[in-house]
């Protein structure tokens, strides 16, 4: 347990200092490929009505999990039975690569360059990397709208919701949590091929980032505050407009960030050259910039920091009382 929480926080500070860089590579790529090859297995030997895409959605997300979840806790058991410490140097190198903190940062800030520098053109490319819409279209303020999104949203996804698997687990269930949020990304869409196939996907990552969607709100809410953000209005439009997104998890943070930025998110977006109609998130009360996005970062580091202490504290007072 004392090992465990020494990775957790380890960790957290290699996450901040190094991010992911592209030399290394990362589990979550191996989990995707994995996933990959599991549903062209299982396709191939099930039916093509409703009910049995159905049942090969729910047996990919099975032995996904089954090897997302006991391969690292088996290699952490190998490892302890050799050294407690070699334990401790893999898991907090699963701790840091289960994290994304810095790698989000990174990536929404090349789109805050391009931006400043008024090359649309790349800005448009930058933030093609970070999100699922069509951006060979868009304005230089829907440009930073979009990465202020992907920032808001992925605040959860990407930072806090594993941080607090990672806390009550340690990398087993980290690892657990990420193989969960990558087949929703790759099998949670609502078009011909995966409306069946990737619903259990889907709904199952709704149900393991409830919880996290929330308490990242709070620690958001929390962080404007300290910021000197609004966090009034932050309270305001979260209450407001918290389900205002096809994801009941996703406009939990957009609404805060929306609110303490003071600014307008969300709204229809093309897809695959298809309008889709979305509902706003917040008051247009100003025009979004390129300023909005590390501001957004801001927001996103300190409901990590406070997330981390929180995780932490939990976990060392747990170790004080076994």
């Amino acid at each position: 347990m004392a090992f465990s929480l020494v990775a957790f926080c380890l960790g957290f500070v290699l996450d901040l200092i190094f991010g992911d860089p592209h030399w290394l590579p990362h589990p979550v790529r191996f989990i995707g490929i994995f996933i990959e090859k599991t549903e062209t297995f299982l396709r191939r030997r099930i039916d093509k009505d409703e009910s049995s895409l159905r049942r090969g959605g729910v047996l990919t997300v099975l032995i996904v999990l089954a090897i997302c979840t006991f391969v690292p806790f088996g290699i952490l058991a190998a490892a302890n039975w050799i050294s407690p410490y070699l334990r401790l140097a893999l898991e907090t190198l699963m701790c840091y690569q289960i994290l994304a903190t810095k790698s989000l940062k990174t990536e929404s800030m090349k789109v805050y360059a391009q931006l400043k520098k008024g090359n649309l053109a790349a800005a448009r490319t930058a933030v093609s990397m970070i999100v699922g819409r069509d951006t060979a279209a868009l304005t230089d303020i829907q440009v930073a709208k979009a990465a202020v999104e992907t920032v808001a949203e992925n605040a959860s996804d990407g930072v806090v919701a594993p941080m607090l698997f990672l806390a009550i687990g340690g990398a087993p269930l980290g690892f657990f949590y990420k193989g969960v949020n990558t087949m929703d990304s790759m099998l949670g869409y609502k078009n011909e091929k995966y409306l069946h196939f990737g619903r259990f996907a889907a709904k199952l990552d709704d149900a393991v980032n409830y919880i996290p969607a929330r308490l990242c709100a709070y620690f958001m809410i929390v962080s404007a505050f300290l910021l000197g953000l609004d966090s009034k209005n932050a309270v305001k439009i979260f209450r407001r407009d918290r389900y205002n997104h096809a994801s009941p998890n996703s406009a939990q943070t957009e609404s805060v960030c929306a609110g303490a930025l003071r600014i307008q998110l969300a709204g229809d977006a093309y897809y695959f050259g298809k309008l889709y109609k979305k509902p706003t998130i917040g008051d247009a009360l100003r025009p979004v910039n390129y300023d909005d996005i590390p501001a957004a970062n801001h927001l996103m580091y300190g409901g990590a920091v406070l997330c981390f202490a929180v995780s932490a504290a939990i976990k060392f007072a747990v170790l004080c009382f076994m």
